[in-house]
């Protein structure tokens, strides 16, 4: 499994938990079985391997945090989707721009260009290609926005 892969699965998650109103670990316990992925392999190459160790916590806890920080990501939403409310975003692209957000943020080892990328690439499995370049705009204008004024680090 790669990690690209653990982040596909996690935005499932995220969009799973936020329609479903679930917590990601609740609704992991029955995603994450060895039937369930069985099941979905021969539909999509992304159920191939069910995860495990560092993937699954992975999975796990970018889903649970995402979740537990919505408001704040949303509010970064708001400010850089200008004129669109994450009420109006279609729930796959919420979901996509909720975790790459949140691994910008949180996530040290992520860098932020990477993060942006790895967004864009997995939001084509899901959106049509204005939706594609909404995601990449809104993230490109947020890290403009709140990484690029913050002082650099001290060495």
């Amino acid at each position: 499994m790669t990690r690209s892969t653990a982040r596909h699965l996690a935005i499932q998650l995220c969009f799973a938990a936020a329609a479903s109103g679930r917590a990601p670990r609740e609704l992991a316990e029955d995603f994450f079985t060895e039937e369930h992925f069985a099941g979905l392999a021969d539909v999509d190459e992304l159920y191939a391997e069910l995860p495990k160790g560092k993937y699954l916590d992975y999975i796990l806890n970018l889903s649970s945090l995402v979740i537990e920080k919505r408001e704040e990501i949303d509010g970064y939403i708001e400010r850089y989707a200008k004129g669109w409310r994450p009420e109006r975003i279609s729930k796959t692209a919420l979901a996509v721009l909720r975790c790459a957000i949140y691994e910008i943020l949180y996530l040290e080892d992520v860098p932020a260009g990477a993060a942006i990328n790895e967004a864009v690439e997995l939001a084509k499995n899901y959106d049509e290609p204005d939706t594609v370049a909404f995601i990449n705009g809104v993230l490109g204008s947020f890290v403009r926005g709140e990484l690029e004024k913050q002082p650099a680090a001290e060495e």
